[in-house]
């Protein structure tokens, strides 16, 4: 059973107890901590090192048709090209927009079952299947991705991890005694 908690102070934070134990915070909010853990990150794309840049535009194309007067000139594609909000898929390294604008990398997912892209917006890694946002920074597997993304978005390589360095410390002691 999940106990709730919080100050009676007009800038309050909730804290939720679940019955396993783990505390949430800032979840009223709209934060959500990011998973460390996927089943689906065998489907990643094998070359997450080559992807396309922040800039590119959603790779959707719609069918349209051009009147001129009363008569059909015929049909033309026209991307998307919408700027923000876009993400790259994982698995095919497609450019798509956004749900929160014309949907089209969830219909991706729907149509392809790719089911992990990284937001070109805020570099955020979401896995469909899962219904969550990955953390990019500590999975292993999606390193490439969000590095690559991150030189290709704001020109220089990310700032180093502190969580990575404590984890590397505790190891180096533990093997130092023999633990």
């Amino acid at each position: 059973m999940a106990q709730q908690s919080s100050s009676s102070s007009s800038s309050s934070v909730m804290m939720v107890e679940l019955d396993d134990g783990f505390l949430l915070d800032g979840s009223e909010s709209g934060w959500v901590e990011a998973r460390i853990h996927c089943d689906h990150l065998a489907s990643l794309s094998s070359d997450l090192l080559h992807i396309p840049t922040p800039d590119t535009p959603c790779h959707r194309c719609r069918k349209m048709f051009v009147m001129v007067g009363d008569k059909m000139m015929g049909n033309i594609f026209k991307r998307c090209q919408h700027p923000n909000e876009n993400w790259l898929c994982l698995c095919c390294k497609d450019v798509l927009c956004s749900r929160f604008v014309n949907k089209h990398m969830l219909e991706h997912y729907q149509q392809t079952n790719h089911n992990l892209a990284l937001s070109y917006s805020d570099l955020s890694v979401w896995c469909f299947s899962c219904d969550t946002y990955l953390n990019a920074q500590v999975m292993q597997p999606l390193h490439a991705a969000y590095e690559t993304a991150y030189i290709l978005k704001f020109g220089s390589a990310p700032p180093y991890r502190a969580i990575e360095r404590v984890q590397t410390v505790g190891t180096e002691a533990n093997a130092s005694t023999g633990n």
